[in-house]
This record gives C-alpha cells, structure tokens and sequence, in this order.
C-alpha cells in the first residue's frame, strides 16, 4: 500500500509538472515596446513567417561590474594598475554569463524547437547567435513581426513594435535582436555634410613648405579659417614636428557603415595634394559581415575619415572597417534576407580579435530615444571591453546641436525636449564636438552636445560638469537631464576639410571631420608612449578630464542651438559644445605620454 501510494505521488508529481513547464515560458512580461513606429519608418506589411532572422541574444554577464571596475582601474592614472590593460580571455572571463544563465536560455530555446548544436557562443559566451525563423521568434517573444519601410533610404527590415520574455528569463537576458531597434546600416546617419559653398583648394603645397620649419609660423595660416588640410590641423595642433616610431605595433582603426568603403585611388591623389610626404602609403581594408569594397562609387564618409586619419598619423598603420550585413530586405522578393543592425556584427568581430588597434574612430550615431535602452547598454559594454584591452574609442558627437527636426518625445506624451545622440552618450567613449576659425577657434554651431536620458553621470567628469551647472543656472531648465552623462569630451575642427572624391576635391563639414582628427592625435600619443615602452592610453576620458586638462585650448565662444533654443554656450572650462577644448599634442605629450 506504501509503495502504490508513493507511485501514485510521482504520477501526480509528473502530470502537474508539464503545465508548470509550460506555463513558465508563457508567463511573459514586456521587454521593450513602442507606442509609435521610430520617426521615418512605416508600416509596409505583415513579415512572412519563413523569413529566417538572425537573432541575437545577450546573457547578462556574471561579472560585469568587476570588468568595469577593472576598465576604471587600467584607466586611472593615479591608480597602480594604470595602463595593465586586460588580454581578450581576462576579459571574456569577466563577461561570461552564470551557468544558471545559459542552462535556463538554452531551456527556453529547446521547448521551441531550436537546436542548441545550431546556437553559436560569442565573446566567452556572453553572446548567442541563432537563425530563428519569423513564425518562431513571434512564439518565443509574444511579438508580431512586421515589414516596416525607411522612408528617407527607401530600405525594408523586418522588426516588432513590442517583444516579451518569460519572466523568468527577464534577469538572465539583456537584449534580443532584431527586435525594435529599427535602425540599420543605411539608415544611420553620418554625420557630415557636403560644403559646396566652400570653394576648394587644389593643393596647400606652399603651405606645407612653410612648416618644414614650424617654429617660425608665429601663427596658423589665415587660409585655413575657411579650408582646412592635414597641414592646417598639424599646425593647430601642435603635432607636425612628431615622427612616429612605433609602427610596427601601433594602428589606428577607423569603423565604417552605410555600405560605404575608402577609395585607395582617392587617397593617393589627396596625398599628392595635401600630404605630399605620404604618397604611396597605403592603408588595410578589412571587410566585416559582407562590408563593400568595389572601388567603384566610394564614399564621402569613408574618404574623409581615411584621408583625415592618415593625413594626422602617416606612417601609423591604419585599418578601414567596412561593415557591411544581410543586402537589404526586398519586400516582394522570394528569397528576402534579414538586414543587421548597426554596431554589434563590428562589435563581435573586433571584440574576437587577439589583439586590437590601439585607437578607433566612429562617424556615425542616432538619436538616443530612437534606440532601445536595452539595445543602447549592451552596445555600450561593448564598448567597455574594447577600452579595458586597452583601446581609445572616439565617436563623432553629432551633427544637430543640442536636437534636430522637432525635438519631440517619443514615449507618447510628445514632449519637446533636448535629443541627445547614440554612442556620443555612451560613458565608455570619447566623443567628439567641433570648431571652426582659427586664432581663436568657436564651437561651430551644429557641434552635438547634451546629456544622457540612459546613462548616469560618470564620477570622472562630475567635477567639470557640475561648475559648468553652476553658471549655467536656470538656462534650459527641464530641457535636458542634469544627472547623465554629458557630451562631449573634446573637439576638433569641422568644417572646410578638403577631401578627393572621385578624383574631385570637396569641401566637407561635420563632427565626423572632428573625430578622425581627434583621432589622428591619440594615435600619435600612442605610438610616443609605446615607443618609451609604455602601454597604450587605453580608455581616455579618466585622464582627460583628470591630468589631461592643461593640454587642450579652451574654447569659450560659440553655441549649439536646437530644439527652437539658443542651446548651450562655449565658455571657460567644460561645456556640452566643444567639451574639455581642442589638443596641443606637445602638451598632451608632456602630460600623459
């Protein structure tokens, strides 16, 4: 009688067990949902259940807060470990997720049908990737696939309004792509702008003639007020006497999206002009993800950052990052293909490197509030590991003042507020404003400049923050958040930047002129300190804002308007415009090379 009661028992047990199985997968709390659709995208249609998506799934790192404790370690100047930059297994240590992580993820994807042979493990773990059809994402994540149209680019992805996990899963996962972050690599925006007001320049060999003896330029050429070449940013930065001498380790990489790649034909006719010591050098195109690089139709973006990087840090090596993705969506298509998002396939790639560039520069960003808090944190922790192995990551700051176009709220109340950019908010980079003029240069009046609505205040800027808080007073009041992380760090020149196109000079404007320069300055700081046998500058903003402070010029005139305001204004110390100021290279170099 024991023993059938005890069996009868274990039936119970067994019969009750499957409803709780299934009701543990079916209890699902909201992740990430919209109210409307992203400004410029509409809704096209329903997505076919067979397309096949590339999903994405990020497990919470066990040990993320020691891995950033660790990236503040190595990047602290005034702390023993400064400059110990971690190898990739110390960090992929650091990011692995908890057993308990992956067993309950590998659960979920198992009751619905994916087979955890087909899962592939990225970055120690931390990162799964899995072709998961429409029909079977809806099921996993209560969400209802669309076909939503860019406006503007004309380009098809397929994305959700809304996705839900299992409650269960809610402390494990930190984000799940292609979900709701509708913006792709052509729909990103760059930040530049063609000039064509600028007449350009053939040549500024007069110019470099002259600064073969530098020390008897009292001052910067008149010239380059309104045209600038890598002679003009040398000299205004104090960087034309310098001669690399770590070139057989140091590199400088520039990212690039939008299907755009650097033209090597291009490069050697802007040496010809503006760098004539240069020519014949040339530079590393490595292709991510299907990135382009047909030779054929390049890109003003992509000219400028090369032309720019290597114009400042020739002979450094440089590498080009054409990051490409799945060809676009074709809504009537019979085989149509997903479309990645921006950032993680570079990330992913990078991240699975060995060894690393030394410094990394990005022109190219959106709206803060147009990507999902989610998405925006585990991008930024990417960008974490890649400063704790030691690398400087700059990021144009944008191109739209303190907000462009309306300026409005996306969270339904349609609220007129400030519109910071993304990764420009981000902590874990160094993002770049602008100036235009010389002697003495301005904030120039598109540079992006604010506050994060996502990311807290940083400890190793609130000292400069909070005086320039004090004067601001009650200017903007309830326009921007006065806790977040404020941008940007430094500046550079951005506009009349003279660059080959198709054989043709133009004039080109925008941060994404500021960040390659910037850029251009770091790399060299680098290679001095590798050359004396240090370790490369790593994460910059700690010593920026700390020992680096003597070593940029102060820009105090010039505004960022935006949002129907006069924005934020330039002036003495840090201000959300042009940040910490423009680099004196032999200074920064005394200072913290």
């Amino acid at each position: 009688m024991v023993r059938s009661s005890a069996v009868l028992l274990a039936l119970v047990s067994l019969v009750a067990a499957k409803p709780l199985a299934t009701r543990r997968w079916d209890d699902f709390e909201v992740k990430h949902a919209w109210t409307e659709a992203p400004k410029g995208w509409k809704y096209h249609g329903p997505a076919p259940a067979d397309h096949v998506l590339d999903m994405r799934i990020s497990l919470k790192q066990d040990r993320l807060e020691d891995l950033i404790t660790a990236l503040y370690e190595v990047s602290d100047p005034a702390h023993h470990k400064y400059g110990q930059h971690l190898s990739k297994a110390d960090v992929e240590a650091l990011v692995a997720p908890h057993s308990d992580s992956v067993d309950l993820v590998d659960s979920w994807l198992s009751e619905h049908g994916v087979s955890i042979a087909d899962v592939q493990r990225l970055n120690g773990g931390s990162w799964l990737s899995i072709p998961i059809t429409v029909e079977q994402a809806s099921r996993m994540m209560n969400a209802t696939y669309s076909l939503y149209q860019h406006e503007p680019s004309n380009e098809y992805v397929v994305r959700t309004m809304s996705y839900s996990l299992p409650s269960v899963l809610h402390p494990h996962v930190g984000v799940i792509t292609p979900t709701t972050y509708f913006s792709t690599m052509r729909s990103m925006r760059a930040t530049s702008h063609l000039q064509p007001q600028v007449p350009p320049i053939d040549n500024d060999i007069g110019l470099s003639a002259k600064l073969v003896d530098p020390v008897s330029l009292a001052t910067v050429p008149s010239s380059c007020a309104s045209t600038i070449t890598p002679t003009c940013l040398r000299a205004l930065y104090n960087s034309s006497t310098y001669v690399p001498k770590a070139t057989d380790v140091n590199k400088l990489g520039v990212a690039g999206y939008l299907s755009e790649f650097a033209n090597d034909a291009d490069l050697q006719t802007f040496f010809g002009k503006f760098r004539t010591d240069a020519v014949g050098a040339t530079f590393q195109h490595v292709q991510v993800n299907g990135g382009a690089n047909n030779q054929n139709d390049p890109g003003v973006e992509a000219n400028l950052d090369i032309q720019y990087t290597e114009g400042m840090s020739f002979p450094t090596p440089n590498i080009y990052y054409s990051t490409g993705g799945s060809p676009p969506f074709t809504p009537d298509g019979n085989t149509p293909t997903n479309t990645n998002e921006p950032y993680l396939d570079w990330l992913n790639f990078i991240i699975a490197q060995t060894t690393v560039p030394q410094t990394f520069t990005t022109s190219y960003g959106d709206d803060e509030q147009t990507v999902p808090l989610d998405y925006a944190t585990e991008v930024c922790n990417l960008f974490a590991q890649l400063g704790a192995r030691g690398s400087s990551i700059m990021f144009s700051s944008g191109d739209d003042g303190v907000g462009g176009g309306t300026c409005l709220t996306n969270d339904g109340t349609n609220t007129k507020r400030f519109q910071p950019n993304f990764p420009a908010s981000c902590p874990f980079v160094t993002t770049v404003g602008a100036t235009t003029r010389i002697n003495p240069e301005v904030a120039v009046s598109f540079s992006g400049g604010g506050f994060s609505n996502y990311f807290a205040q940083p400890s190793y800027q609130t000292s400069a923050v909070s005086t320039f808080l004090t004067k601001l007073g009650s200017t903007n009041s309830g326009q921007f958040n006065k806790t977040g992380r404020a941008y940007p760090d430094v500046a550079a020149q951005g506009e009349g930047f003279q660059v080959v196109v198709g054989g043709r000079t133009e004039s080109v404007a925008g941060t994404s002129a500021s960040s390659p320069t910037f850029a251009g300055v770091i790399a060299l700081l680098n290679d001095f300190r590798l050359s004396q046998g240090k370790s490369a500058l790593g994460f910059l903003n700690p010593i920026l804002y700390s020992s680096g402070i003597a070593g940029f010029n102060d820009i105090t005139s010039g505004s960022n308007p935006g949002c129907g305001t006069n924005g934020f204004t330039a002036g003495a110390g840090w201000d959300p415009v042009t940040g910490l100021g423009t680099p004196d290279f032999g200074k920064l170099q005394a200072l913290i090379g």
